[in-house]
């Protein structure tokens, strides 16, 4: 999977010249915790919830309240956005684009291709688009329908090739397959399939026949 598969196109940036309070309006307004800063068509930084939370003029001194707002009002977010700007092409693998995004510590990496930004990928995204799935968790927190079950060291080769065969002769639909890597001291893999089913009892008999160890859990 690819960084275009996951991330946002629809972008809502501002220029240098917009005020702290009215980069905090925009936010809110569209639910959002960070904004690209771009000027005629370039990328030149990003300004988060964070970082406006952060701004305290020196200038603020021994001044009014209205003299604060007066003050934040006129200070413009290319006084405090961040200008190194981490971004990676549309064409990255989302793996390669974690490891870009913990490596520099931040939780958004903007999309950039031929000089043009043209999306934004979070944390969020990868967990709802790709974990999420893979731990049979749909959006928002909720269970997706059916079956997962997990078997002991059925995650290599001819293993999986065997399970997967066992559990399409039994008419077993499979929404989700992945392997989990080895627990310390284990050489071989354990897999994990979500089945569309309620009931996987005839592929966990199964299963337990040929001498697999299986656990089942049951989404209510």
């Amino acid at each position: 999977m690819y960084v275009r598969d996951i991330m946002t196109t629809n972008i809502v940036t501002i220029p240098s010249s917009t005020s702290v309070v009215d980069a905090r309006r925009i936010m809110t307004a569209h639910k959002i915790q960070r904004l690209p800063v771009v000027d005629r068509g370039k990328l030149v930084g990003i300004v988060t919830v964070r970082g406006l939370d952060q701004v305290s003029p020196a200038k603020a001194d021994n001044i009014t309240i209205w003299g604060l707002s007066h003050l934040l009002e006129s200070t413009t977010v290319a006084e405090i956005m961040k200008r190194q700007v981490i971004t990676v092409p549309p064409d990255m693998l989302v793996e390669e684009a974690v490891s870009v995004a913990q490596s520099n510590k931040v939780g958004s990496l903007l999309v950039v291709e031929d000089g043009r930004m043209v999306g934004i990928v979070t944390t969020n995204d990868i967990f709802y688009r790709i974990v999420n799935p893979l731990l049979g968790v749909a959006k928002f927190g909720a269970q997706l329908p059916g079956t997962r079950i997990e078997i002991t060291g059925g995650g290599e080769g001819k293993e999986l090739e065997k399970i997967i065969s066992i559990a399409n002769k039994l008419d077993m639909k499979i929404s989700m397959v992945h392997t989990m890597p080895p627990m310390e001291g284990v050489s071989t893999k354990d897999i994990c399939i979500h089945l569309e089913t309620e009931d996987a009892t005839p592929l966990v008999s199964k299963l337990e026949s040929e001498g697999y160890s299986v656990k089942l859990r049951k989404y209510s």
